[in-house]
């Protein structure tokens, strides 16, 4: 299985640190899977014109690809103004409307304060339903006192962060199990 994490801002440390947290923690206890970190801070990218995700070039089109290619998409992203950082928008605006049809898609979210924990219900969960996405409900909330400069100290975070992956990966497998039954249905 193909899994991507992905840190969705090009600025601050903290989505990065949760992110390579679950990089790690993938290749720690899922080794037969095939696990990428993808720092967005570490692209050049495009802004999104409308064009097929096949024609971006460089960076922005491996970026897609990637996106693609995965199964499993762990999302991190920070909370800027109320708001998903434009970055991270412009890679949904890269992808076709069904760019993530069966991929399992979950989220750990990075934020200054608790006021905006629901950012994620009413911004990024209509985004990946539009794309197709299967989301895992329950999503990763961090606060900004769960962090020593952008290291994870708190025991919980960690152990949530485990768990979004697990969750993640069994949704995978389940919702490849019902696929596999429904095209054992067609018969040929």
């Amino acid at each position: 299985m193909k899994i991507i994490v992905l840190s969705g801002s090009i600025a601050g440390s903290k989505t990065r640190s949760a992110a390579r947290y679950t990089a790690e923690y993938l290749q720690e206890h899922y080794t037969e899977h095939e696990t990428a970190l993808i720092d967005l801070a570490d692209y050049s990218m495009e802004f999104a014109d409308g064009r097929n995700y096949l024609d971006y070039r460089g960076e922005t089109g491996r970026l897609a690809q990637s996106i693609m290619e995965s199964e499993v998409v762990l999302l991190g992203s920070p909370i800027y103004q109320a708001s998903i950082p434009g970055v991270l928008k412009n890679v949904f605006d890269l992808l076709p409307d069904d760019a993530l049809r069966d991929k399992v898609v979950g989220m750990f979210i990075t934020a200054g304060s608790q006021r905006h924990n629901l950012i994620p219900e009413i911004q990024l969960k209509p985004i990946l339903s539009y794309l197709k996405a299967h989301i895992v409900e329950t999503y990763v909330f961090i606060e900004e006192r769960s962090f020593q400069g952008s290291e994870i100290v708190d025991d919980d975070v960690r152990f949530r962060l485990q768990r979004l992956v697990d969750d993640a990966l069994t949704l995978a497998d389940v919702y490849a199990r019902v696929r596999e039954i429904k095209d054992e249905q067609y018969g040929f």
